[in-house]
């Protein structure tokens, strides 16, 4: 399995930005209440991220040669640090989208910016996270001269 890219991360979470400002500015349009995130799933996201790099601990210690782990356990966290990291960029995104529109209003609501700037603070601390939990996923080569090969 390769390391995630950057790439799908940007797209991502262009993805999500023009998604949820057309979103909220259909919404308003139509006269509906916009979509504000709710300061739960701020938590919800940070949570997450701690119990992602939770789940690549041991992973790392058995690369690292410390102890042995079940194969199938290192998968399922390599795993789940990559999806955790396209799902963070997508949300971080979102957030985004939705902080740029409630920023170009004539009256800016207050504790709706507060709550998408925290949402969005949060996505990018998961997608930080599920980076490195994905890197301590990852074994050290068998020959050093692998590493000087693209």
């Amino acid at each position: 399995m390769t390391r995630t890219r950057p790439l799908p991360l940007l797209i991502a979470a262009l993805v999500g930005l023009a998604t949820a400002f057309a979103l909220d500015l259909v919404l308003a349009m139509r006269g509906a209440a916009v979509l504000v995130p709710p300061v739960s799933l701020a938590v919800a996201l940070v949570l997450i991220a701690a119990a992602v790099l939770a789940l690549a601990w041991p992973v790392r210690r058995a690369a690292k040669g410390e102890r042995r782990i079940d194969p199938l356990y290192a998968v399922r966290a390599v795993v789940l640090a990559k999806a955790s990291a396209l799902a963070g960029a997508l949300l971080a995104g979102g957030a985004a989208g939705i902080l740029i529109y409630l920023l170009t209003r004539t009256v800016v609501p207050l504790g709706s910016t507060l709550a998408a700037g925290a949402t969005l603070v949060a996505a990018a601390v998961l997608v930080t996270a599920a980076l490195v939990a994905e890197y301590w996923c990852a074994l050290p080569p068998d020959d050093p001269t692998e590493e000087t090969a693209p």
